[in-house]
Order: structure tokens, then sequence, then C-alpha cells
């Protein structure tokens, strides 16, 4: 699947429609169904920006939340940030940090959103598919779809469904009294196992362990 990744890196930013049609594409790949039944080692990505370039990081964790092994990668941003388009934007980036990791995880935890998304493929699932891994999207801020707010409690969560009334996700408390975060699933995983592992993973923090080093990592790197 990785040629795909330089099919998509020469596609102008302009070019709307065959952006579309590539995630129209790579969305029929995706699998909601569990391709494993338990995790060792999870990963989280996360990439900032400053000026033109931008930092991708990778780590992995360990199931106490330990982190095992990180990379970080450095390079000039090639395309702007559209909505709906992240992926072209920052996937470049995660597979070069991805690809330095001597120690693969079994699972990854993505920034941004998996098939919450108008077109049902956000960077969670586009990175799952590319890398053909299990990847569950884990967003602070909605992008599509309707929810109710649940109760504040660590656990709770309520339904997210898209016009037609599809689940799509979960709005999920991962800490008392903060608001919630947006999951759904990625790729080779369903929305029990993908509620299951971020709250296993959110453990002292609003935001699940790997990610809050991914993006710490990221930042210091800037």
């Amino acid at each position: 699947m990785k040629k795909n990744l330089k099919q998509f890196m020469k596609i102008p930013s302009s070019d709307i429609k065959h952006l579309k049609k590539v995630q129209e594409e790579l969305k029929s790949l995706v699998i909601l169904v569990n391709r494993f039944s338990d995790y060792e080692l999870i990963g989280g990505c996360d990439v900032s920006y400053r000026g033109d370039s931008g930092t991708g990081a990778f780590v992995v964790c360990d199931r106490r939340l330990k982190l095992v092994e990180h990379t970080i990668i450095k390079q000039r941003v090639e395309f702007p940030y559209i909505p709906g388009y992240l992926a072209f934007r920052e996937i470049p980036f995660l597979i070069a940090a991805f690809n330095e990791l001597k120690t693969k995880p079994d699972i990854i935890l993505v920034d941004g959103q998996g098939i919450a998304h108008p077109r049902g493929f956000g960077v969670a699932s586009h990175l799952g598919v590319l890398l053909d891994i299990p990847t569950i999207g884990a967003a602070k801020n909605k992008l599509f779809g309707r929810c109710e707010m649940p109760v504040l409690e660590r656990g709770s969560y309520t339904l997210l469904r898209d016009p037609q009334n599809n689940v799509i996700g979960a709005c999920l408390v991962t800490k008392d009294r903060t608001k919630p975060i947006f999951v759904s699933a990625g790729h080779m995983v369903d929305l029990e196992m993908s509620v299951r592992v971020v709250l296993e993973s959110a453990l002292s923090y609003k935001i699940p362990e790997p990610l809050r080093l991914a993006h710490m990592f990221s930042r210091c790197a800037e």
C-alpha cells in the first residue's frame, strides 16, 4: 500500500477532485472489525508545524504506558491545511517517523479522525490502510457528525452519528469533569475496541498518553 503515498504526494492541493477520488478508492480497503484480540505495544503520532516546516513524531509505549521508543522527523511542509484532507498534509511526516522505529506497535492512536469524517476516511483510517496496521482516531475536536454531550465522568460516552444516523464514533470522557474527545475506528478495529484502548491509555490526562507524548516530542523538536 505504500505506493499510494507516492501517488498522492504528487497531487496538487488545488486538485480537490483528485484528492477526493484517492480517499474514496482507499476507503474501500478500510476494515471495521477487530484484527487483533489484544495488544502489547501501542503507538501514538502527531505533527507540529512552524512556518513552512513540520515535525512528525512517533512513540511506542508498553501496556503500562512506559515509553519504549520514539522517533522525530523534520521536513518541509508540501501541502496546505485543507479541512477534510488533513491526511495529505500529515501522512508523509507520520510514515517517515514510523519507518524510523525499530520497535513497531501493535496498534496506533492518531491525533485526528478515523471514519468520523465527511467521506468516512480521516487521517487515522488513511494511515492504517497505508501501513496495514490497526489504527484509532482520537481527536480533540469534532469534524463531522452529531452527538449529545455525555455525563462528564470518566468512561461515559455518547454515540457520534452521521446525517443518515449511522454510528461513526463516540464522544468519550477520558477524565472526570473534562470535555470529551472524539473517538472513531480507523482501520482493523471496531468502535467498542477503540473506546477500550483509548480509555486504557488515558489514565492521568485527558489525552491518551501515547498521543500526549507524541505531541510533546513534536513540539519540543520544533
